[in-house]
């Protein structure tokens, strides 16, 4: 291969390229050693970090990147300079933590943002505390307990409340006034009821075979109430509640002496 084509396979490969000229022009030529330009090399130093950048999953810091690099690299001039070639591109270069990385444009985010809905079973314990407040509304978590005959944990009602199928509804003018819980618009919206009160009885329950045949004596389904005023019962949830004036029998002060 012909020196000038060897010349031209460096130049395209970017690779170190020296040339010596000595033989044919006689014992006094000088050798002649053309190497590429030092741009060539930062150059390719770029590419270098902009594909390890590129590739990894997690974000890197400089020291990383140097171990690709020869020794005495600027790493942090050539951070500098990607972040500022893709300042205005689809993505960014940024540093978190003191690592780096790319990271989609913040004014292009909301392209990329899907949102889904999450469907979650109610556990047992929620549909039988779902069927006593629907029924038994308004009713306290006391009341709620004594019903089922076990304890409820907090995150049970919490769930119901999330929903959005339970909301409190007042206080019991009971000692400790616990809340009173009750069910709302969308709980109706959902199981396809105008109001409470079509709530299946004990027959419909009966003939829907969701009761068992033999119930205990006495068993019985109370109709729900679907009133959502308060009942004479319960006070509101923000204690406004009128408060009567306190009336205090103080003797009255004696009138004043003459003076002597």
């Amino acid at each position: 291969m012909s020196k000038l084509m060897q010349t031209a396979a460096a130049v395209e490969a970017d690779e170190p390229l020296e040339i010596e000229v000595a033989a044919e022009a006689g014992p006094d030529a000088a050798v002649v050693s053309i190497t590429r330009h030092p741009r060539a090399d930062r150059n390719q130093h770029l590419r270098i970090v902009e594909a390890i950048l590129f590739a990894t999953a997690q974000p890197v810091d400089a020291a990383h990147l140097a171990g690709f690099l020869p020794e005495g690299t600027d790493v942090e001039g050539l951070l500098a300079d990607l972040k500022a070639n893709y300042a205005n591109r689809g993505v960014n270069l940024v540093e978190v933590a003191g690592k780096w990385l790319f990271r989609t444009s913040d004014d292009l985010s909301y392209l990329l943002r899907r949102e889904k809905v999450e469907e979650r079973k109610l556990s047992k314990a929620a549909l039988e505390t779902l069927a006593i407040i629907a029924y038994h509304q308004p009713v306290t978590r006391a009341e709620i307990e004594d019903i089922r005959g076990v304890a409820i944990s907090k995150g049970t009602l919490d769930q119901l409340l999330e929903i959005g199928w339970v909301r409190m509804r007042g206080r019991r003018k009971t000692p400790g006034r616990p809340v009173t819980y009750g069910t709302t618009e969308a709980f109706l919206s959902h199981f396809g009821l105008n109001e409470v009160g079509d709530l299946p009885g004990l027959q419909e329950l009966k003939g829907a075979g969701l009761l068992d045949a033999n119930l205990p004596p006495g068993f019985d389904i109370p109709m729900p109430k679907a009133s959502d005023s308060l009942l004479p019962d319960e006070d509101p949830l923000d204690g406004t509640e009128e408060q009567l004036p306190l009336e205090m029998d103080l003797p009255e002060p004696a009138p004043d002496e003459p003076n002597a």
